[in-house]
């Protein structure tokens, strides 16, 4: 597959797993069904690494890192974002979720020393002033599915956990471990975090048996969690970070043209005017790195 090929296949899988998630909302509780997820994606690359005989032996102090690196980017990140689709709609997570390219700037330069840039700052603000207008008539006219003020609640610190999470992987792969393995066990780390969550919780481990819910989880595994992940690291280390990180421009604007089709999300201009500051804020940051 070329690099554009690679592109669109990370853009549109994680631009429509926002939605997806809206159909394991039911009988099974929000965060069984991120451990149920994470436990099978990564058995199936466990798999992977075996046929290609890849390493799966590390030290102890790896498998920390790795494991920080799984409870904050695939286990409370996650929990997050579930629980705040249950409040709002989910291209409006996928909005918040875009200020993730900005924490990760903040946070490298705090942790690596990473200087800031005068774009990166006005990037921003862009990133910022767009997500507080596209919440605007969800906080103050009630038009969200549930309680908006904790959807974006929960949205902000999924993000904010998300960053630190690739925060840790940065620090994982300077250390020399490899990319598939540290997702691999990642993964499994993350699933069995939020599953003793979910225990300590009084959560009851069940299954949805119906279509919607097993060809949704399937979709989120397969697709969502190791087909779009290895594409764009593929991507990654064809074309670099930095032109990779656009994928991060794509995504949400996927997720809204979704759930605009088949969420009933209305396009009013506060909203129209906070997603184009949102995706100026991050061409802007991507565009000078570059």
């Amino acid at each position: 597959m070329n690099s554009l090929g690679l592109y669109l296949t990370s853009v549109l899988i994680w631009g429509s797993t926002w939605w997806v998630i809206t159909f394991q909302f039911g009988p099974v509780p929000p965060a069984i069904s991120v451990c149920y997820r994470f436990a099978l994606a990564s058995l199936v690359l466990f798999a992977w690494c075996r046929a290609r005989g890849l390493r799966l032996a590390f030290s102890t102090n790896e498998h920390l890192w790795m494991a920080l690196q799984g409870i904050l980017l695939f286990g409370v990140n996650y929990v997050c974002v579930y629980l705040a689709e249950v409040q709002i709609t989910s291209a409006l997570v996928a909005v918040v979720f875009s200020l993730v390219v900005f924490l990760n700037i903040a946070g490298t330069r705090v942790f690596f020393g990473t200087p800031f840039r005068a774009s990166t700052v006005v990037g921003a603000v862009l990133g910022v002033s767009g997500v507080v207008l596209v919440f605007l008539p969800e906080l103050r006219e009630g038009t969200a599915k549930g309680n908006a003020t904790l959807g974006l609640i929960y949205g902000l610190a999924g993000a904010v956990t998300a960053s630190m999470g690739n925060l840790v992987a940065s620090r994982n792969h300077r250390r020399g471990l490899p990319v598939v393995q540290m997702n691999t066990f990642g993964m499994f780390y993350g699933a069995v975090f939020v599953a003793l969550y979910a225990v300590l919780g009084g959560q009851t481990f069940r299954i949805d048996w119906s279509e919607r819910y097993l060809l949704s989880l399937a979709y989120l595994t397969l697709l969502g969690s190791v087909v779009a992940f290895s594409a764009f690291l593929t991507l990654l280390g064809r074309i670099g970070a930095d032109r990779a990180g656009y994928v991060t421009v794509g995504v949400p604007v996927v997720a809204l043209l979704i759930s605009g089709l088949f969420e009933g999300l209305h396009w009013n201009p506060l909203l129209v005017l906070g997603v184009l500051l949102c995706l100026a804020g991050n061409v802007s940051v991507m565009w000078k790195r570059r």
